[in-house]
This record gives C-alpha cells, sequence and structure tokens, in this order.
C-alpha cells in the first residue's frame, strides 16, 4: 500500500472512530477542487458560490436520497502540487461519493489518473486539455479544448465573415489546446487564413509588440485565446492602438472581471462560451436572478459549468440508488437529454465528453448577450 494512503488511512479511521459511524451517515458528502486563491482566485469564488447555492436549492428539496448534500471544497490554488495532495485527502479522509473538479486544466489533468485508480466518479465543470477525462470514471462538462477551439473558428468563419484572422493565445495548457483546434477547423475547411500567429507568456501584460505586427497585417478578427486577466489587456491595448478588427474570444474570457479590465473597449467583444444569459428555460433565468440577489455579482461561464456538473452528480447518485461509486458513474455516463443550466446536454461520449452546443455571446451595453450557437454535430461532438 502506498505510504500516502496508508497514513490516509489511519487518518480516516480516527476520524470516524471520534465521530461515530452514524454522524458519518448523515450527509452525502462531494468534494470539490477550486481555486479559491492565487491568480486565478476570481474563478474560484465564482466556483464556490454557484455550487453553495446548488447545495441549499438540493438541500431546500430534501436533499439526496434523504441525505443532505455537503460540499468538501478545498482550495488548490491552481497549482498541481497542490490538487494532487487535496485529491488523496478528499477520497481517504474525507470519504466523498464523487468530484466537482472545479479547477483549471494543468491542476485537474494531474488528479485524473488518483481519481481513476481510486475509482472516484469526477465531472470537471471548465476544464478543456484532453487528458482531464483519460480514464473510466473522468467526465467533461465544458467543453474539450479542440471542440471549443473549432467552434470558434466556426464562428470567425459563417458569423463574423472572418477572411484574414490574426491568433494570439497563452502559452500554457489552455491557450495552445483552444489554438489548435481553431488551427484543425482551418486546415480541414481552408478558411479562414491566419495571416499571424503568436504565443505569449501566460504572465505577459503588454501586449502592444505582438499587436503592432497584428495592426499591420490588417486582419478582419483578431482571436484571442486566453483567460479574462488575458484577453482584457489584449482587448483594451488593441482599441487603444486603433485595431478596428472584430475581436473573438473563449469562455476564459467570460467573467465580470473582463469589463473591469477592458472597460469599453469590450463593446462588441465576442465569445464562445458554456452560458446563454438570454436562455429563456427557466434552470438558467432561476440561477441567474438567485446568483445575483444572494451575492450581488454576475453569473460567469465558470460558476455556471460547475453547477452543471455537481447537479449532474447528484442526478446519477440519485438514478442510481445509493453512493455506490461504480453505480454513481455508469450512470453520469448514462447521462441524456438532461436540462442543464449550460444547456441541453444529450450526453456523454465513451471518452467521457460532454456532448451540447457551444454557446455564442457578445458584449452589447456592457453586458454578455446571446449572438448565436454552434450545435453542428461534426463539431460540438469530439
Amino acid at each position: 500500500m502506498k505510504l500516502w494512503r496508508c497514513c490516509a488511512l489511519v487518518l480516516a479511521g480516527a476520524v470516524l472512530l471520534g465521530a461515530g459511524v452514524a454522524g458519518a451517515e448523515e450527509t452525502l458528502k462531494i468534494g470539490v477542487l477550486a481555486p479559491l486563491t492565487g491568480f486565478a482566485a476570481a474563478d474560484g469564488l465564482s466556483v464556490k458560490n454557484a455550487l453553495e447555492l446548488a447545495t441549499e436549492q438540493v438541500n431546500a428539496k430534501g436533499g439526496v436520497l434523504g441525505k443532505k448534500l455537503e460540499l468538501v471544497i478545498y482550495d488548490d490554488a491552481a497549482d498541481p502540487k497542490e490538487s494532487v495532495t487535496l485529491a488523496q485527502k478528499l477520497i481517504e479522509q474525507d470519504q466523498v461519493v464523487a468530484v466537482v473538479g472545479g479547477s483549471y486544466s494543468m491542476p485537474t489533468r494531474v488528479t485524473t489518473p488518483i481519481f481513476n485508480e481510486e475509482e472516484v466518479p469526477m465531472v470537471a465543470a471548465y476544464a478543456i486539455h484532453p487528458d482531464v477525462t483519460e480514464g473510466e470514471f473522468t467526465f467533461r462538462n465544458g467543453f474539450l479544448g479542440k471542440v471549443e477551439g473549432g467552434a470558434a473558428a466556426y464562428v470567425v468563419d459563417t458569423m463574423l465573415k472572418g477572411k484574414k484572422v490574426a491568433l494570439l493565445y497563452a502559452d500554457n495548457d489552455f491557450g495552445k489546446t483552444l489554438a489548435q483546434g481553431f488551427k484543425d477547423y482551418v486546415a480541414a475547411k481552408g478558411t479562414p487564413q491566419v495571416i499571424f500567429e503568436q504565443a505569449y507568456p501566460a504572465k505577459e501584460k503588454d501586449f502592444s509588440p505582438y499587436l503592432s505586427k497584428i495592426k499591420e497585417g490588417a486582419p478582419d478578427v483578431l482571436v484571442a485565446f486566453g483567460y479574462y486577466f488575458q484577453t482584457g489587456p489584449v482587448v483594451k491595448q488593441a482599441r487603444e492602438m486603433g485595431i478596428t478588427a472584430a475581436i473573438l474570444g473563449e469562455e476564459g474570457a467570460d467573467s465580470p472581471k473582463l469589463f473591469e479590465i477592458a472597460g469599453p473597449a469590450a463593446e462588441g467583444f465576442v465569445l464562445v462560451t458554456n452560458l446563454n444569459r438570454d436562455d429563456p428555460r427557466p434552470v438558467v433565468q432561476e440561477f441567474l436572478k438567485s446568483f445575483r440577489e444572494k451575492y450581488a455579482m454576475e453569473p460567469d461561464m465558470v460558476g455556471a459549468s460547475a453547477y452543471d456538473a455537481l447537479m449532474i452528480i447528484v442526478d446519477a447518485i440519485t438514478r442510481s440508488g445509493g453512493t455506490d461509486r461504480k453505480a454513481v458513474r455508469d450512470a453520469i455516463a448514462a447521462v441524456k437529454d438532461y436540462d442543464g443550466l449550460t444547456g441541453i446536454i444529450q450526453g456523454f461520449t465513451e471518452a467521457g465528453e460532454v456532448v451540447k452546443p457551444v454557446q455564442v455571446q457578445v458584449v452589447k451595453d456592457g453586458k454578455f448577450t446571446y449572438m448565436g450557437v454552434v450545435d453542428d454535430p461534426q463539431l460540438i461532438r469530439p
């Protein structure tokens, strides 16, 4: 037995002896890993808020199988080293039934082997790297990077009618995976033409050297793949430099923080994402209303995706009729036409990838609003 597992089992046993087995049965525990501190803390807060709202709603309706739902939330700070230790803690000490992966690709993908080895179901909320779903017990409610990157290229090609494109992306798992999906679409379709491509360091703040070259090429569309704290400055600096091309991003920029950073320059910004604020379905409008009232902040893709991930797990536990992890895993795999906050989830592929439409939003009057949807089966099915 691995040393960490042996120590954790001893600790878990001590906890159970102290609390009593009856106490352990009073709640149904779901683990959560999210970046509550560090550079991604805004996203972590959104995850935490959305999951706590979901938990309140579930418990107000009687809980799950007669038990109160309990979240065990740990801060991985978007750090792979932290996430490994915390994943082990969730399994051995907290003995969670399943896990919501509420963090970025790097910390999520390194926990995948752990959850699969220990046969603990995990649903990643929004991490996009292919490795996240390697194994039988790990699923993704957000989009695979190839899917989202391809959808972005489709929007440029068919909605924005872009012929010449500049591609600027973060030099990390997130940016490179999206960029590859974009380029795969271009290679298959022959359009649009990528006239400029550049990866930038993840901590970059001054984008003017790249933007100067982009301005010289006069593209129709500037595609900026990165998180809100990267894309925000790109949008702001591009407009300050007189670049008039349409600017398109993705879910990483789907945050109220984008408006704080980019200011008025965000107007007209287009993104492919996982949440349509104008979706009339009650599940969407009730969430938006409740979230705004409870937290006095705007909901975003990250929180919505985490909410869905938790509710998919709750639904699976209910349908499986118990907390056997293998049965819960099988119930997640069998999801079909689920009325999710982030869209109608058609189901999961054998590889654990979600199949659902990609939402297209545009900033209008300082808000994310509906622009369109990408629902071509060849694009949305990995």
